[in-house]
């Protein structure tokens, strides 16, 4: 079964949209539209009727909603009639604090202690054990993880890392949910365990042209069982977010 993604012009690019309940790793530079891409897949299954849920490891979630309000006022709506949730899982902003890591942003914007993890960086296992008991408590169907760079390193073995992470992707493939991985592009030609292990894998560039402008591109690298695009297409950032265009030329 096909499913939106939310983003304007993608969906054409893979047959429709995206497989559910499969796993796809998004990466990108820095203001690249990593965020705002996962936020928009979320709203528009929460227009849908599918929950859906933004896990935070080290973004701001106060900021991020803020933000995200300027591209789509529902999101308010949204997260008060819980159809959209904001969980942070990263660890505690104030040094000398020993709260517990896990909160969650209720519909009134204030934040929960949770009783699951204690204050110190997010780990594979113990993101994925804080994801698995929210998706069963509330239903989640569309999830987004931001960022999987957060929790990458939490080995400092890489072989133990490698595991870890493909360990991780392969559990999340379990939960049942659609989900887009996050995480940052810092050279196109190097291929990560996580892009091996997704079902599908999608590039965000930002540079600059001959002629000294920026540019912001989408390219899809792979995506299982699907026929795709790989060339690279522009992004636009509208009132509504980002939207695919027309093809970049060589």
């Amino acid at each position: 079964m096909r499913i939106k993604s939310g983003i304007e012009g993608f969906d054409t690019l893979v047959e429709g949209g995206l497989l559910q309940g499969r796993q796809y790793l998004l990466s990108g530079t820095p203001g690249s539209g990593k965020s705002t891409f996962g936020v928009q897949f979320l709203a528009a299954g929460a227009l849908l009727g599918e929950i859906g849920a933004y896990v935070a490891l080290s973004e701001n979630i106060g900021t991020l909603v803020e933000d995200m309000l300027r591209y789509n006022p529902q999101i308010d709506d949204m997260i008060k009639t819980k159809k959209l949730f904001f969980i942070d899982l990263g660890p505690t902003i104030n040094y000398g604090e020993y709260d517990e890591m896990s909160s969650l942003i209720t519909p009134d914007y204030v934040q929960q202690s949770g009783d699951s993890l204690v204050n110190q960086p997010p780990t594979p296992f113990s993101v994925f054990k804080e994801v698995e008991n929210q998706i069963k408590q509330f239903g989640i169907k569309r999830l987004v993880i931001d960022s999987l760079s957060s929790i990458r390193f939490a080995s400092k073995d890489i072989a133990s890392e490698e595991r870890s992470i493909s360990r991780f992707i392969r559990n999340l493939k379990t939960l049942g949910c659609t989900t887009i991985l996050l995480s940052e592009l810092t050279n196109p030609d190097a291929y990560t365990i996580e892009q091996f292990a997704s079902h599908g894998v999608i590039f965000l560039h930002n540079f600059m042209d001959k002629q000294g402008s920026m540019v912001r591109g989408l390219q899809i690298i792979k995506m299982r069982g699907t026929k795709h695009d790989c060339e690279m297409r522009a992004i636009e950032f509208s009132d509504k977010g980002i939207k695919v265009g027309k093809l970049l030329k060589k």
